[in-house]
């Protein structure tokens, strides 16, 4: 594709301008609006088309103009120093591993904190959840991990895993007992005090953990190894899970910075799930990747204060057209939070 012209060589192969590749795309991730529903709307405007069409669109615009701003996002993520992470279910038909669509593919969650700059979000799709694929996602990445209990989130180098108190607190709310009502306590205790804590910088908030948190949660494991939880029911796994990431329950007690639970990154992951009940399904790897590279721009832009359409259609316009191979540092003028960006595309 010749990069001088997006506009003209698109309506060669299409009929496609950048107006319209962003209001496809926007529809799709900031409105959750199928493809296959779009086509009806466009209808209506006159655009005959269908939604193999509007996929390709989408996948195409995203491999050539949309995957440099998603790869230095990215590169700027991993220069931080603390990161939330999680994983969701996904579905992609046609795979390169021989397996059945039916098979679970994953979808995995990066999100920044707001002490390190400009929020990101980054969506990265994958054929499963492996080590492997963690590592390839946060390759170049030093720092803490805020993340779940997952396995996979274990003994990396140069990384330090923060466990979540909230996925402690629901096995605790399961235990339909004393001994659970004891345990949610706890729980509910320490986030009566990070409520307290939340508008402290992190070095006050890091010696109000030590002085009031600390000690609860010192008390709290005592009680649970101290006591006799066997077997396979409720209160055992509660337990069980509980000692098993004590290492990192208590990671949150020496850095002000690091959040008591994941939910940022959970919260973080939800319009990839609302998504997916819309969309079903990715029929190929290629398209699950566009999924994964346009809800990270969606994302990042929201919580910047950007309007996502125009921020797309801002970019699909000036890209094509600038030597940002060649100069890399062109990028950075296209960042969501850049001077450039936040004057034309703010909400």
């Amino acid at each position: 594709m010749n990069k001088a012209d997006f506009s003209s060589t698109y309506e060669k192969c299409s009929i496609a301008s950048p107006s319209v590749l962003a209001k496809v795309i926007y529809d799709k991730f900031s409105q959750y609006l199928p493809l296959y529903r779009q086509v009806k709307e466009w209808d209506r405007y006159g655009l005959n088309t269908n939604d193999k069409n509007l996929s390709n669109w989408v996948i195409r615009a995203s491999h050539d103009w949309l995957l440099p701003i998603y790869e230095r996002l990215k590169d700027l993520m991993m220069d931080k120093s603390l990161l939330h992470i999680d994983e969701t279910y996904g579905q992609i038909l046609y795979r390169s591993d021989g397996k059945s669509g039916q098979t679970n593919a994953y979808n995995w969650v990066c999100r920044s904190v707001p002490y390190q700059g400009p929020p990101i979000t980054l969506f990265h799709s994958a054929l499963s959840r492996a080590r492997s694929v963690l590592e390839g996602f946060i390759k170049g990445f030093s720092g803490t991990i805020v993340c779940d209990g997952y396995s996979a989130y274990d003994k990396l180098e140069g990384i330090t895993f923060a466990n979540c108190w909230a996925h402690v607190r629901r096995y605790w709310l399961k235990v339909d007992s004393k001994h659970g009502r004891i345990g949610l306590s706890y729980c509910d205790e320490l986030y009566r005090l990070e409520r307290k804590f939340k508008h402290l910088s992190p070095s006050k908030r890091r010696k109000k953990r030590q002085k009031y948190s600390k000690p609860i949660v010192d008390k709290f494991f005592e009680w649970v190894e101290s006591s006799p939880f066997y077997g396979k029911n409720a209160l055992a796994k509660a337990a069980e899970y509980t000692l098993n990431r004590a290492n990192g329950l208590r990671a949150f007690l020496n850095d002000g910075r690091v959040e008591i639970d994941n939910n940022p990154a959970e919260n973080a992951i939800r319009p990839n799930v609302i998504g997916r009940k819309n969309w079903l399904f990715s029929v190929s790897e290629a398209g699950a990747k566009a999924n994964a590279i346009c809800l990270s721009i969606a994302e990042t832009a929201k919580s910047n204060g950007i309007d996502f359409y125009e921020y797309i259609k801002k970019l699909l316009t000036d890209l094509p057209n600038l030597e940002f191979h060649q100069n890399p540092e062109i990028l950075d003028q296209y960042m969501p939070w850049s001077k450039m960006i936040q004057a034309e595309c703010s909400k």
